[in-house]
């Protein structure tokens, strides 16, 4: 009996080997694509002044920029006691399974600590602004609801 077993694994073993092998000698093998060799043989100018992006309506740089000064609140700042996350799960699902809201409002950020809501992103109207904010009251365990949302621009 073990010199069945030691034969079955060495042949396995053997069979895994030989497949891995010809596995790669397959993918060296293989000749380039026109893309690859349009990528090693081309050269490429080099851009000298720097990268800035274009501003859009829906680019959010200023914001990154003002939440990094920590005075603002970020999903790091969610509390972690079993109340907090059951509050901001709470709010989530609430939130998600209103199919009224837009993707904005259904993406805002939702952070708890200590029973106080914050709710913090961009929203399509004023009125997307006052539905989340009932619904965070809404939620059992809620003492208060900072609503930071922010509306589009018209």
């Amino acid at each position: 009996m073990p010199k069945q077993i030691w034969f079955s694994t060495f042949t396995l073993t053997a069979s895994l080997i030989l497949a891995a092998g010809c596995a790669q000698d397959e993918l060296a093998t293989r000749p380039l694509s026109p893309v690859d060799s349009e990528i090693t043989n081309t050269e490429r100018p080099v851009r000298t002044e720097p990268l800035t992006p274009a501003k859009t309506e829906l680019e959010s740089t200023e914001r990154n920029v003002r939440d990094r000064n920590g005075t603002t609140l970020t999903a790091d700042d969610q509390g972690e006691s079993p109340s907090d996350l059951d509050i901001t799960a709470g709010i989530r699902r609430a939130v998600v399974d209103d199919q009224s809201l837009s993707l904005n409002a259904h993406n805002a950020k939702i952070i708890t600590q200590n029973g106080v809501v914050t709710l913090r992103g961009p929203v399509e109207n004023s009125a997307e602004k006052s539905k989340l904010q009932a619904i965070a009251q809404n939620v059992r365990g809620v003492k208060q609801v900072d609503n930071q949302l922010e509306t589009k621009m018209p």
